[in-house]
């Protein structure tokens, strides 16, 4: 097999709104209530998309969910025409665009039946999320439906909540070879949930058949969650050997640290001082929900004098952030492994409280075993896009949610989507 890191980012869907549904995302909650627009936050996550094509990584893509949920809503037994506002609301959410929150991956080099793993996430702790996962589970089923190379597991039950891969790192030589994963959970953010269990991760590692012995639970600080962290890639993210992360990220870092070099001696710590950037500054910016990704040919970073092959792909709200700017400024400066800046505008998503990291799910695997429907290159982003601009609404307030001509819009856009690319309709 030939093993390579693929990035499936979720296709932001006709139904994007904004109706502040989770609690601890400050982004979400400031931007309640306002109009969002959903043609150009597909366009811009399109976009994302073709510029990592550009910088020679491997991209795949998943498919917005049907909405309105209707069978989550005759669960409930009701209907969006009788559903009390935030229960219509909640059928209506987009949020699957988010795909760092579909699933947990774990490569072949790291389990035991030399497969790779894919959990989908419950997403049980926000009601607007806990019913993405059958539609999800689908999606990975029919992606990954090799199982000579994969193994997709169902979700972890209640009452443990498992968000996916926006609290699950790895680190390792290099993408294709055995690795440290790191599961980070949460036990309080004062007034905000922590919505990671210990016990989810657990299960986990023990579904994906993952050695104990190159396993790490670590707890995220209550410090970060307090103040808006409410995934561990908003103030973390991991890319090979390079942990890039803030002071104030873990609840206990230094025996963190201690525990991951005795497991890994090459992993390059990069942590970020909260008197540089102060926590508020990387939450409000995303500093660290960025994908930090091996550009195409690179050989794995070793130190100073090997040739420079990471770079940090960031939202631009970084570079309008002081503190910020100044500190990749001097990052870039420096001689270590991370060498390259690149902005990316997804201001849509980010008004809504995701990053690139959010929007996309990192899967190492040999792109000949996934069903090629779900990859992508630019000319099927270019088709994409075309099917966006005719089809997508331009704009959606919140009193829209209710109109039955919108929700026909949204259905049938969708329907065009999954016909276009040559799914089944149940997908």
């Amino acid at each position: 097999m030939t093993l390579r890191e693929i990035n499936f980012d979720g296709l932001v869907g006709p139904s994007h709104n904004y109706a502040g549904l989770s609690p601890g995302n400050l982004a979400s909650a400031a931007h309640a209530g306002a109009v969002s627009h959903p043609r150009a936050a597909a366009l811009q996550g399109i976009a994302k998309m073709r510029a990592n094509l550009a910088l020679g990584l491997a991209q795949g893509l998943f498919l917005p969910q049907p909405r309105p949920d209707h069978g989550w809503l005759e669960s409930l037994y009701t209907s969006m025409a009788d559903a009390e506002p935030h229960i219509r609301a909640a059928a209506m959410s987009a949020s699957s665009m988010w795909a760092a929150n579909a699933a947990t991956v774990s490569p072949a080099p790291d389990t035991a039946d030399g497969r790779c793993h894919l959990s989908v996430a419950n997403l049980m702790t926000m009601p607007h999320r806990s019913h993405e996962w059958p539609h999800m589970l689908r999606q990975l089923r029919l992606a990954f439906a090799d199982d000579r190379a994969f193994a997709v597991h169902g979700p972890v039950p209640a009452p443990f909540g498992d968000e996916g891969a926006a609290n699950h790192m790895r680190l390792a030589p290099s993408h294709g070879e055995p690795g440290v994963e790191i599961f980070v959970h949460g036990r309080s953010g004062g007034r905000f949930p922590a919505r990671q269990h210990i016990e989810a991760g657990k299960a986990i590692a023990r579904a994906h058949r993952l050695s104990p012995e190159r396993v790490m639970f670590v707890e995220q600080s209550e410090a970060a969650i307090a103040a808006g962290a409410f995934h561990n890639d908003v103030v973390a993210v991991a890319n090979e050997r390079v942990l890039f992360a803030h002071e104030l990220a873990f609840a206990d870092r230094d025996s963190f640290h201690d525990a991951l070099l005795a497991r890994l001696p090459e992993a390059i710590l990069i942590e970020v001082p909260d008197s540089e950037v102060p926590l508020a500054d990387a939450i409000a910016s995303y500093l660290f929900n960025a994908q930090l990704v091996t550009l195409s040919g690179a050989e794995p970073y070793s130190g100073p004098d090997t040739a420079d092959g990471m770079a940090l792909i960031v939202p631009t709200e970084c570079l309008a952030v002081a503190s910020t700017a100044a500190w990749l400024d001097r990052l870039v400066a420096g001689n270590g492994p991370i060498r390259r800046v690149i902005p990316v505008d997804v201001r849509e998503s980010m008004a809504n409280g995701g990053g690139p990291a959010c929007l996309r799910l990192r899967v190492v695997a040999d792109p000949a075993a996934i069903d090629p429907r779900f990859l992508a290159d630019e000319a099927k982003l270019d088709r994409l896009a075309a099917l966006v601009e005719r089809h997508w609404p331009e704009s959606i307030a919140p009193a829209d949610l209710a109109s039955p001509a919108l929700i026909a819009d949204i259905e049938r856009a969708r329907a065009l989507l999954v016909e276009h690319m040559g799914l089944p309709a149940a997908i």
